[in-house]
């Protein structure tokens, strides 16, 4: 993996060329071994949290990764294209608009001790500006080549919270055109039911059950990229113990192990409905 700015993580897209990178300022990576009509992302991935923050923060380190989506990533590294958060989200959420991507408090508590001074909340939102030009560039030249792109935008979600039963997998899809793509939305929730996982946990799928889909990542893709979908995929974490902060590896290793074949057999069904 190189360490690349900016503007040659751009070029590099817009020439088509392969590589593997992560930000000049580690905020994300992104790898391209192939240039295929789907992208995974894992956008809440991220656990760094810049240490000039550590002293404002009311939340602990436990707390913030609680909120987190821990190994997301992992779960779609084997894909041709991947691109993931390397940044917490309570430093600045990449599935937020800029103008909330910056927490005031979070999950009903405060999270700052004190106010963050201009320059520490512009340092955040550059990052966030980043992120989005390259993810930017990347849809466009997919689209562009294929004439169609498939986005598995991969999320997790606490479901110890819940007071009733929750949903193994969860599809949000209150933003996208559910009159066009309604039927491979159905198909993907279908795939994701028939996943089998070690331990004995069970795999149900339903759509817009638990979270339904409002994410600045699908929405800004969306918005602006007509013969792009997105589909915002919730996995519970059944892969963890979400209060003793004990990952499963090999529930991640079997859910990994399951999307690679799963994801690029949807990606192609999808592509070839749609593509013009």
């Amino acid at each position: 993996m190189q360490k690349l700015p900016l503007k040659d993580i751009i070029t590099k897209i817009k020439n088509e060329q392969t590589f593997e990178a992560v930000a000049s300022d580690y905020s994300f990576t992104i790898k391209i071994d192939a240039y295929v009509p789907y992208v995974c992302g894992a956008v809440h991935d991220g656990h760094q949290f810049r240490k000039e923050l550590w002293k404002s923060c009311l939340h602990t380190e436990y707390e913030r990764w609680y909120e987190e989506d821990p190994e997301t990533k992992n779960m779609v590294k084997s894909h041709p294209i991947v691109i993931a958060g390397c940044d917490s989200r309570f430093e600045y959420d990449l599935n937020r608009s800029p103008e909330s991507a910056i927490y005031f408090d979070a999950w009903g508590k405060q999270l700052w001790k004190y106010p963050l001074s201009e320059v520490m909340i512009n340092k955040s939102l550059e990052k966030h500006s980043n992120f989005y030009k390259v993810v930017h560039t990347l849809i466009e030249t997919i689209e562009f080549k294929f004439g169609f792109c498939t986005v598995y935008d991969m999320h997790s979600y606490n479901w110890k919270r819940w007071d009733r039963e929750v949903p193994t997998w969860n599809l949000g899809t209150s933003n996208i055109d559910n009159n066009r793509f309604g039927a491979v939305v159905e198909s993907w929730r279908q795939s994701l039911s028939e996943i089998r996982f070690p331990n004995n946990i069970k795999s149900t799928s339903k759509i817009n059950d638990t979270f339904q889909g409002n994410g600045y990542f699908l929405k800004y893709i969306t918005q602006n990229f007509k013969n792009t979908l997105v589909l915002a995929t919730e996995i519970a974490k059944v892969y963890c113990d979400e209060y003793d902060q004990i990952i499963y590896p090999e529930v991640v290793h079997a859910v990994e192990t399951e999307l690679v074949k799963r994801i690029p057999e949807h990606a192609m069904r999808v592509y070839n409905a749609f593509k013009s």
